[in-house]
C-alpha cells in the first residue's frame, strides 16, 4: 500500500521548548481512518507533546475522497491533502496518509504491513487509534488494522523492509461515546486547556469538513453561521467539548489532577489502554505523558 507523504515536520520556535535530548524524546504515532480524525480526538494532546519538543506523526488510513456532498472524489482528495498540510503546520506534526478510498478501508494484509512499517519506522513509543466499536466502518477497520499490527511490530519477518521494535509500544484508543458492546473507559486524561486554541485552529483547518460536509450530513447546515468568526465559535462549541454529554472526563481526571487543577481546566482528552500492547503502570504513564502533573 502506497504511503503518501503530505508534509514535513513544521519548525517550532526554540523559545517555546525545553531542552529534550534525543534519547528522551517521546515518539507518538496517531492513526485515524480519515484526515481530521486525529486532530478532533487527540489534537490537544499532540500539541502538548510537540510544544514540549517530542515527536508526533498523524496518519490517515484513507485519502478522505468521499467526505463531501458536492465535490467529486478527486477534488475532495486534493483539497483534503492541502488541509492535512495546514494541520501539520499548526500542530507541528508530520502527517501522512495511505491511498485507500474513503469508505472502502479493509483490514487487508497489505494495509497491515503498511501500518507495521510506519509504526516501526517511526520507532513509536505510543500508538493511538480508534476503538473497534464505532459507527463508521473505516473507523472500525482502522482499529482492527492497528490491533493486528500490535504484536507484529516485534516480529522481524513481518516488518516490510525495516527493523522490528525491540521495545513494545503502548497502544491506546481515542475516546468515543459508543456504549455497546462496551463503553469507552478513560484510563488516561489529559488537560489540553493551554493549547485549546491551537487544537481548534487545527480542526478548523479542515474547512471542507467542519464548514461544509459535516454540517450537511449531520443535518445542522442551517445552524452554521455564515461568517468565519461565527463558524469558528460553533465548531469550538461542537468539537472541543464533543463528549461532554456522554463521558465525564473531569471525574476520570481525579486520578491524575488535583481538585483545584480540575476546577481551573476547561478541556480534556482521554485515552483507553489497549490490552494488545505494553500495559504501562502509573509511573510509566506519567513518563509517557510528561504534561501530566508530577
Amino acid at each position: 500500500m502506497k504511503v503518501v507523504k503530505t508534509c514535513i515536520t513544521a519548525v517550532i520556535m526554540a523559545f517555546s521548548l525545553p531542552t529534550i535530548h534525543a534519547e528522551d524524546t517521546i515518539r507518538v504515532i496517531m492513526i485515524g481512518a480519515h484526515p481530521d480524525d486525529c486532530e478532533i480526538s487527540a489534537g490537544g494532546t499532540a500539541a502538548l507533546f510537540t510544544r514540549m519538543g517530542h515527536k508526533v506523526k498523524f496518519v490517515s488510513l484513507t485519502n478522505g475522497n468521499k467526505g463531501h456532498h458536492l465535490l467529486k472524489p478527486n477534488e475532495i482528495r486534493t483539497r483534503r491533502e492541502k488541509e492535512m498540510q495546514e494541520v501539520a503546520r499548526i500542530l507541528h506534526v508530520e502527517y501522512d496518509y495511505l491511498d485507500n478510498n474513503d469508505g472502502e478501508l479493509m483490514p487487508t494484509v497489505d494495509n497491515r504491513k503498511a501500518v507495521i512499517r510506519m509504526i516501526c519506522d517511526w520507532k513509536a513509543d505510543m500508538v493511538i487509534t480508534h476503538r473497534p466499536n464505532d459507527y463508521h466502518p473505516d473507523h472500525r477497520n482502522a482499529s482492527i488494522i492497528v490491533q493486528d499490527a500490535a504484536y507484529m511490530v516485534g516480529v522481524p519477518l513481518m516488518v516490510p523492509g525495516g527493523e522490528p521494535l525491540r521495545k513494545p509500544p503502548v497502544f491506546l484508543y481515542m475516546a468515543d461515546g459508543f456504549q455497546k458492546p462496551a463503553p469507552f473507559s478513560p484510563d488516561i486524561v489529559i488537560d489540553f486547556s493551554p493549547v485549546a486554541e491551537q487544537k481548534l485552529d487545527a480542526i478548523c483547518a479542515n474547512t471542507s469538513q467542519v464548514d461544509e460536509w459535516l454540517p450537511w450530513i449531520g443535518g445542522y447546515e442551517d445552524k452554521m453561521p455564515a461568517d468565519k468568526e461565527g463558524q469558528r465559535k460553533y465548531t469550538g462549541d461542537l468539537y472541543l467539548m464533543e463528549l461532554k454529554s456522554v463521558i465525564n472526563f473531569k471525574e476520570a481526571a481525579r486520578k491524575w489532577y488535583s481538585p483545584q487543577q480540575i476546577a481551573n481546566s476547561a478541556y480534556f482528552e482521554a485515552f483507553e489502554i489497549c490490552e494488545y500492547g505494553k500495559i504501562p503502570d502509573r509511573e510509566e504513564i506519567k513518563a509517557l505523558f510528561p504534561m501530566l502533573p508530577k
